[in-house]
């Protein structure tokens, strides 16, 4: 079937996949039916809105994004709530952070207010595959890519991006029990005057190798370090960071090393109502390993769009482990996890405004 809907045009398959039960869904492993796509060129700006059934891609090996890695990608999700309503987190926030992105990577702006609108055409289509448990969600992979076939050095003319879909559980196969990060001597993720702040490929590709030796060690993630000094915490891989010291909720400043989390200023903006002191400030490791020492460092949790809050219950640096919190889920880390999953779920009303609801 063929129609067009604000002239997005619509063509649903004929052959529906089947939708996973909760013990398959794992994250980011099983795709829904159809995906959104829409092109761009310099003569007709981004043009030709689709959502079409999910399929593989014709692309030639000339592609720019697979030698350059022009691309950019975000990531956010929605939740059936217990009333029977899809709910959005801070979509707009999300939107507007792709965009920076696109920005940052030399990709043409798009209409924010116009892709909210496409987006939740393609989630009204699959609505089925949103998963009904607590804990659940589908996940939105909004992404561009460079289209462009040639081997010079250069920004590409012309761009496709795309929305897919994905039905999932926990990130970590943890859950929400604390996980183990290894803190990284050597290698650097990101630097000054670089694509920190970009979600985009080239910025999690430099983080693969780092991360890979620290599982092979038995860590889930590894915390890095500044590029420059090797000295002050900048983020986890997937998740910005939090420190506990005393009564303060300290997290390094956002000077372009680290990626601009919304659930990073979430946990800022409910903090600073609640009356928590919260430090936007540089932190060296030497001052958490000391606070920890000194019996000063409380909690330590990371947090993201994929895991919410992650608990961390053991830092390692230097060949030395420091349990943090006798490996317990912390006061505030299940504070603030509670405090903004029953929004998502709608078990209660959010106070901020953040919540956007899915209408029929």
């Amino acid at each position: 079937m063929e129609t067009n809907i604000k002239n997005l045009t619509v063509i649903q398959t004929n052959s529906p996949k089947k939708i996973p039960s909760l013990n398959e869904l794992g994250f980011g492993k099983h795709f829904t039916d159809h995906i959104f796509t829409m092109d761009y060129d310099p003569e007709h700006g981004w043009h030709n809105p689709s959502i079409q059934p999910y399929d593989a891609l014709p692309i030639e090996p000339g592609n720019i994004t697979f030698h350059y890695g022009q691309t950019v990608f975000d990531g956010f999700k929605c939740y059936y709530g217990v009333d029977n309503k899809i709910r959005f987190f801070r979509v707009k926030d999300y939107l507007k952070r792709f965009n920076n992105s696109a920005y940052g990577m030399c990709i043409p702006q798009f209409n924010e207010e116009e892709l909210l609108s496409y987006l939740i055409e393609l989630i009204k289509i699959d609505k089925g595959w949103v998963p009904k448990y607590d804990g659940t969600s589908l996940y939105i992979r909004p992404l561009i890519i460079a289209m462009d076939n040639a081997l010079g050095v250069r920004s590409s003319y012309t761009f496709k991006m795309f929305i897919m879909l994905s039905p999932v559980a926990s990130y970590y196969a943890e859950g929400f029990n604390p996980v183990k990060i290894l803190v990284e001597e050597t290698y650097s993720r990101t630097a000054p005057g670089g694509l920190g702040s970009c979600k985009t490929a080239a910025n999690y590709a430099a983080s693969l190798f780092g991360a890979e030796l620290a599982k092979k060690k038995g860590f889930t993630q590894v915390l890095w370090l500044d590029a420059c000094m090797k000295k002050y915490v900048e983020e986890v891989g997937t998740m910005n960071i939090f420190f506990r010291i005393d009564d303060d909720l300290i997290t390094p400043p956002l000077e372009g090393t680290i990626l601009p989390g919304i659930t990073r200023d979430s946990i800022i903006k409910i903090a600073k109502t609640k009356k928590i002191n919260v430090c936007e400030r540089k932190i060296s490791i030497d001052e958490v390993i000391q606070a920890h020492k000194d019996g000063r460092l409380k909690e330590v949790f990371g947090s993201g769009t994929a895991a919410v809050i992650s608990p961390v219950g053991l830092l390692s640096y230097k060949g030395n482990d420091y349990v943090i919190n006798d490996f317990k889920v912390g006061e505030w880390s299940q504070y603030f996890y509670d405090f903004i999953t029953s929004w998502y779920y709608g078990k209660a009303e959010d106070p901020f405004g953040w919540i956007t609801i899915l209408e029929d």
